[in-house]
């Protein structure tokens, strides 16, 4: 298979790692890898067997899980489920690693790079859930096509998710929300809501995350999606 060129925008890393921060990529990391994800490890593009990954649970999908205290959150409330998150910022997948420790989940797995690659080696139809929380809002206009909301990104997502899968999608950015209401119905997904709490309350087992914090902060609302795949 020919790779795909694909450009990436985005930070891959931040300030200087901790010491520990160090200690739990370079101990840690590898044992928590999903399978072969990676174009050098895997060019045949050999899907993932996640039935024997997670021994036959449903399996999660955070996408971009930031410093992952949804991630980890999700996995302490969720024991019989199986959940795999995938963020290029080596910043951010450190301080899950942190997490993951002090919490001693072991129902996780980590993709330190694009989703993208992912997409390519999950089975169709094999995500019950995914999860893109405060995604990069990417403000400028010209930049709008470099958002996660966008073909690119829903159809191979799409192909993943099993019918009824439940996509939640959280922003503080009410343009954010324009394009994904724009978008994602357009990829085979309903969107569920009755009545204006249905977007404007969190979910039931939702953890606010230092993002959200810093949207409340600075004053800006909340926007809390939710999808089915249809």
């Amino acid at each position: 298979m020919k790779r795909p060129r694909r450009n990436f925008y985005g930070r891959l890393k931040g300030k200087a790692l901790k010491a520990s921060q160090k200690g739990y990529l370079d101990e840690d990391l590898e044992a928590l890898s999903p399978g072969a994800v990676s174009w050098e490890a895997n060019p045949d593009r050999t899907p993932l067997d996640l039935t024997a990954l997670f021994d036959g649970k449903p399996v999660w999908l955070e996408i971009g899980f930031g410093g992952g205290e949804h991630l980890v959150h999700q996995a302490a409330r969720n024991p019989d489920v199986g959940l795999i998150g995938a963020e290029p910022y080596i910043n951010g997948v450190a301080m899950l690693l942190g997490k993951i420790r002090r919490a001693g989940v072991t129902n996780l797995a980590v993709h330190p790079g694009d989703v993208r690659d992912l997409f390519d080696v999950l089975p169709d139809a094999s995500i019950d859930r995914a999860f893109l929380l405060y995604p990069d809002p990417w403000p400028k206009t010209r930049h709008h096509r470099r958002r996660f909301v966008t073909p690119e990104h829903l159809e191979p997502l799409s192909r993943v998710l099993k019918p009824a899968a439940v996509f939640r999608v959280a922003t503080d950015i009410e343009d954010y929300v324009r394009q994904t209401l724009e978008q994602v119905p357009r990829h085979g997904f309903d969107w569920l809501v009755e009545r204006p709490a249905d977007w404007q309350q969190p979910w039931d087992d939702w953890l606010s995350t230092r993002y959200e914090q810093k949207a409340l902060r600075e004053g800006r609302r909340p926007h809390y999606l939710t999808f089915r795949k249809s």
